[in-house]
């Protein structure tokens, strides 16, 4: 099968490789539709992720698609079944897993090389975190259920309360999943670099957006809009420790402060002491998602409530992959659908 490779910064290769075949408690599945995400590009332009995966290894993770062939000892699905699978599970027996903090295991199983045209499915995966897709919801929407359950995830983590005021910081799609999931609830402001993104950020619900490089004093902003205490609540969406900062310097005393993005690794950030102990900050690093929030994310995306198709810049095959990683470095596009 054609499949994409990571082997280093910026350096994947579309190459042939064998298909897979599944072993006991595994199925695999003909990639439907795979759609980029913010932590591929991430992944490409460092080459490689500290938690999910090592190169050379097989790249991408979010897809759904049809099941061609079952292992040994699955019972609960058949040839043909329409499916997205998220792309880890938790262990269940570890500390964390044991206390439902499933997105901390230690041991979690991971599955990489969605960008490809048939993409295996670890027994655990199978057992905990393989949904069935609706016939009338088309792939590439079923694909975007693992970034949108780390986004329900990371709102589920931040207390938000029905009179707050949330910040997001961050126009990716990750930012714009936390507008769509929040905005019927609560009031958004959302900050970013590109004026078509914040626009699909109103469409979206945002109640009012800016422009970074219009208004770069961000802090100022947002306390001039809250009676000069700052917001509420504060989401960081994207992993640039400056922004954390930012994010921090954006909240009111008693907010909380989701640091969600990920930063390279071994960087840090300066916090102000007195702010955070007499200002009572709550700052949360927030990490991943939980089977609970896989499946009400799917869920969500099936209801057709909100336009995530909006997120969808482009369709585009296999092939051509690398302009699309080109594409996204430069802002041009959210997310792309590729199709093997």
């Amino acid at each position: 099968m054609l499949a994409a490779l990571l082997y280093g910064r910026e350096d994947f290769r579309l190459e042939q490789v064998a298909d897979p075949t599944p072993a006991a408690g595994e199925v695999v599945i003909k990639v439907g539709a795979a759609t980029t995400c913010g932590t591929d590009l991430k992944v490409w332009r460092r080459g490689g992720h500290a938690k999910m995966l090592k190169p050379p290894t097989l790249f991408g993770h979010e897809a759904a698609g049809q099941i061609v062939a079952v292992g040994a000892d699955v019972t609960n699905w058949r040839v043909g079944d329409r499916v997205v699978a998220n792309n880890s599970a938790p262990c269940m027996e570890c500390f964390f897993c044991q206390r439902q903090e499933y997105s901390l295991c230690p041991n979690l199983t991971w599955n990489n090389g969605t960008f490809a045209e048939y993409l295996k499915i670890p027994a655990p995966i199978v057992k905990h975190n393989l949904l069935r897709v609706p016939d009338e919801l088309p792939l590439e929407l079923a694909a975007m259920t693992e970034p949108l359950a780390c986004v329900l995830h990371g709102v589920a983590r931040s207390h938000i309360q029905p009179q707050d005021k949330v910040v997001v910081l961050g126009d990716g799609a990750i930012g714009l999943m936390f507008v769509a999931a929040l905005a019927d609830t609560v009031e958004v402001l959302l900050w970013g670099g590109n004026d078509q993104r914040l626009e699909i950020g109103k469409k979206l619900g945002a109640v009012q957006t800016f422009n970074y490089h219009q208004t770069p004093d961000i802090p100022s902003v947002v306390k001039e809009l809250t009676q000069g205490w700052g917001a509420d609540v504060v989401i960081e969406a994207t992993g640039v420790p400056s922004v954390w900062e930012s994010a921090i310097a954006c909240a009111r005393p008693g907010a909380t402060v989701n640091l969600f993005g990920g930063c390279p690794r071994d960087t840090t950030i300066t916090v102000n002491t007195e702010q955070l102990h007499y200002s009572e900050l709550t700052l949360k690093g927030v990490f991943h998602n939980t089977p609970e929030y896989v499946r009400k994310a799917l869920a969500l995306i099936t209801t057709r409530k909100i336009p995530f198709e909006l997120l969808i810049s482009e369709k585009r095959p296999l092939q051509d992959l690398e302009q699309v990683f080109c594409d996204m470095k430069a802002r041009k596009v959210i997310k792309v659908a590729l199709t093997p």
